[in-house]
């Protein structure tokens, strides 16, 4: 069967009109070229390169390989951070809960008693009733912002804001840089080794990479290769390019085995993506573990005192 009962119809009908074209007399590359909700440009010009020089089927199999990685690489980069997120998540929904059903309950107690109630059990019930009053006002206030936030990163300026963020940003910043380091090497080797330009590979690399600092970077190596430079020259001009990489592509260059070199490197980084996931998920889980049970635990505690205290009293 050509789909799966679980394939979705607007895939389905991609596919058939894929096919379709085919059998009407287009080209492979130019039917994909008619779908660009399914096939980006790399798709394209892989495919369109194996069609010009005979090796359609060698070329499939470096996009199969492509694809396997960049799964595999992002499966891991989701999968690691989902616990911690959770747990994160979960922090604030008991914190909020804490605050809007519990410490009421407990603090009518302190009240009714008159008794002499600490400053910082004043500061906690006097959030928990401002959260009471007001939290639909907050969650009204925080999708709003969601959303401005959500269309100001579509535009162009957002665009770059978010990309420095995530490159700059403290702990994740390395990693989100080798993440497209690696991104940026492995869709360069499997173009060139498709046959595809350098100019080209570099004007498709730039738009896939998926981040508009390595986008820019990417794009104005592209004109000084262009201009005459070579490509491990116009790299070295980057800050967010580390100085491991110009040498590298140097040698690949002199030597005529830049796609070795590429590929080396795209291995590379994606082991150190792996290896500082892997650092990192290590250090939050307990660390956001000892955050839950300290925040819910002072929480707990700036009213339970003040009331083992009265009972004491008594």
């Amino acid at each position: 069967m050509l789909f799966s009962e679980s394939s979705s119809p607007a895939a389905k009908r991609h596919l058939v009109e894929l096919l379709n074209d085919i059998q009407g007399g287009l080209s492979i590359s130019a039917a994909m070229a008619r779908h660009p909700a399914l096939f980006s440009n790399f798709y394209i010009n892989m495919v369109r390169s194996g069609e010009e020089s005979g090796k359609l089927e060698e070329i499939l199999s470096y996009l199969a390989d492509y694809l396997e990685r960049t799964y595999e690489l992002q499966a891991k980069a989701k999968s690691a951070l989902i616990y911690p997120a959770f747990v994160l998540v979960a922090f604030v929904v008991v914190f909020v809960l804490m605050l809007v059903v519990v410490i009421p309950r407990l603090s009518s107690i302190l009240l009714e008693a008159e008794a002499n109630i600490p400053i910082y059990t004043r500061a906690i019930i006097g959030f928990s009733n401002f959260l009471r009053q007001f939290g639909i006002f907050l969650l009204v206030l925080l999708a709003g912002g969601l959303v401005v936030l959500w269309r100001y990163v579509q535009t162009g300026g957002g665009k770059i804001a978010l990309a420095r963020f995530l490159v700059e940003m403290p702990i994740f910043g390395e990693l989100f840089r080798k993440f497209f380091l690696a991104r940026l090497a492995d869709n360069l080797v499997t173009l060139l080794s498709g046959g595809v330009t350098v100019l080209r590979s570099l004007e498709i690399t730039a738009d896939v990479i998926g981040n508009e600092v390595y986008a820019q970077i990417i794009r104005q190596v592209r004109e000084q290769v262009r201009g005459g430079s070579s490509l491990s020259e116009a790299f070295a001009r980057y800050q967010n390019i580390p100085s491991l990489m110009s040498p590298m592509m140097r040698v690949g260059e002199e030597t005529g085995k830049l796609e070795f070199v590429l590929k080396t490197m795209s291995r590379f980084y994606r082991r150190e993506v792996e290896n500082a996931l892997a650092s990192i998920v290590s250090l939050i889980e307990p660390l956001l573990i000892v955050i839950l049970g300290l925040g819910i635990g002072f929480l707990v505690a700036a009213v339970l005192l003040p009331i083992y205290n009265l009972s004491s009293a008594l």
